[in-house]
């Protein structure tokens, strides 16, 4: 029997809620709710005593599988390396398919968020990019051609 019923969320965590939540409703998701966890639940599932952490929970316009965005309170987050390539063991990107990736990439530009490579095409079925958003978080941005 399968243990896994249905893919709920990707946590992330972050320094600036504010910033980084503001970056992926920039980009087309919804904000589900922002709230406070504290107390022993949050103790017992990570680990870590006294946590307090504020978590925003964020959807795609048709549903699906959310992201959800947290920050340390206490005690303070522990820096990774805001410049992770591809290869780095760890998260490696947060995957969304778009109308027009072209249209994407000049928008984060324009918010001041640059490719790590260039705008490839996968056998004519799809084009993709990697942008590197803030905190050092890469996207990925695909869109179905040909």
């Amino acid at each position: 029997m399968p243990h896994i019923q249905r893919f709920d969320h990707v946590g992330i965590t972050v320094a600036d809620l504010d910033a980084v939540t503001a970056f992926f409703v920039g980009l087309g998701l919804e904000v589900e709710g922002r709230t406070f966890v504290e107390g022993e639940f949050v103790d017992t599932v990570t680990g870590i005593p006294d946590v307090r952490t504020e978590i925003v929970m964020l959807r795609p316009p048709a549903g699906g599988t959310m992201l959800e965005l947290s920050s340390f309170v206490r005690p303070d987050h522990e820096p990774g390396s805001p410049a992770a390539m591809a290869n780095e063991l760890g998260l490696r990107n947060v995957a969304f398919e778009v109308a027009d990736v072209h249209a994407a990439v000049d928008q984060l530009a324009a918010d001041g968020y640059g490719l790590v490579g260039g705008i490839g095409d996968y056998e004519n079925t799809w084009r993709m990019a990697y942008v590197r958003g803030p905190e050092g978080i890469i996207v990925s941005i695909a869109a179905r051609i040909g």
